[in-house]
């Protein structure tokens, strides 16, 4: 019966989480995908068409997609993989690239978090946690990834804080990173880059637009998450450990802007005084935007 239903008869429990959610445990995607599954009226509810909102508890409940019954994944799996270049991260639509998912000879469904372009290596995760893979990904967590970057030449310190503060793309400022000069290399300068945001192609294209292109790019670590000395092309389970770090982000919630305090009323004594007709009032010169 729908939410309501049970709600009337004193049948809710505890364990009810929203219909989207249990969708993307049980591996059908992410949540939004889960959204318009059920706005496709492809979802039911014991017996009953699903709409966003419901709640349900898989234990109690007849959930269906497409008249199939809806399975929660029995055993949750977390796969770290050092993706090596030339390899997809995602999808291959053609079908003429190797995927990063068929590295890993695991059966089932595993969401791909922390995606790299072709020519990128690195910390990839994998899992079938639909939520969890949702917080790693979502850019409103702002959870941290950190890359080793061979850049071009040698970009000064000027530069570097410029590419800190952030600078624009597609018309919007980018987020604030962490950017470390670690040595000189025969091919350019060594970069440790931390970011909370992730962009399509963001370090390179913010390299480029600073003058020093990206000659490489080595993803080392995702939220707690470290690659270590996982070959490349190789994978492993994640430790207890690290497993329990993930389940504290996986409680995490979206990171929201401080409230802005506002500004007591003004007495007419604090008024600032308005410059006369003859006076010429001086506005500062705007600086360059990068």
């Amino acid at each position: 019966m729908p939410d309501y239903t049970r709600k009337k008869a004193g049948l809710t429990s505890l364990a009810q989480e929203r219909l989207q959610k249990l969708m993307a445990q049980a591996g059908l995607g992410s949540r939004r995908a889960c959204e318009e599954i059920i706005e496709q009226g492809r979802v039911s509810l014991n017996g009953h068409r699903a709409s966003l909102g419901m709640r349900a508890d898989p234990e109690v409940d007849d959930i269906r997609v497409d008249g199939e019954r809806l399975r929660l994944s029995e055993e949750l799996v977390y796969i770290a993989l050092n993706k090596p270049r030339g390899v997809i991260s995602d999808e291959d639509v053609a079908g003429k690239r190797d995927r990063a998912r068929d590295i890993i000879p695991l059966e089932g469904h595993l969401y791909p978090v922390g995606r790299l372009d072709l020519g990128s290596e690195g910390l990839m995760l994998f899992t079938n946690d639909g939520v969890l893979a949702h917080k790693l990904t979502h850019p409103s967590f702002e959870h941290p990834k950190t890359y080793h970057v061979v850049v071009e030449g040698s970009p000064s310190e000027k530069t570097l804080d410029i590419w800190r503060r952030g600078i624009s793309l597609d018309g919007k400022p980018t987020g604030r990173a962490e950017v470390v000069k670690l040595s000189k290399t025969r091919d350019g300068t060594l970069l440790e880059v931390t970011l909370r945001e992730g962009r399509k192609r963001q370090i390179r294209r913010t390299a480029a637009v600073l003058g020093h292109p990206a000659v490489s790019l080595l993803r080392i670590k995702i939220g707690p998450i470290e690659l270590g000395d996982l070959p490349s092309g190789g994978w492993r389970r994640l430790t207890d450990k690290e497993i329990e770090a993930l389940q504290v982000l996986r409680s995490a919630k979206p990171r929201r802007r401080g409230k802005r305090v506002k500004a007591r009323p003004r007495s007419k004594a604090d008024a600032p005084k308005q410059p006369s007709k003859r006076q010429t009032v001086r506005r500062p010169r705007r600086g360059p935007r990068h």
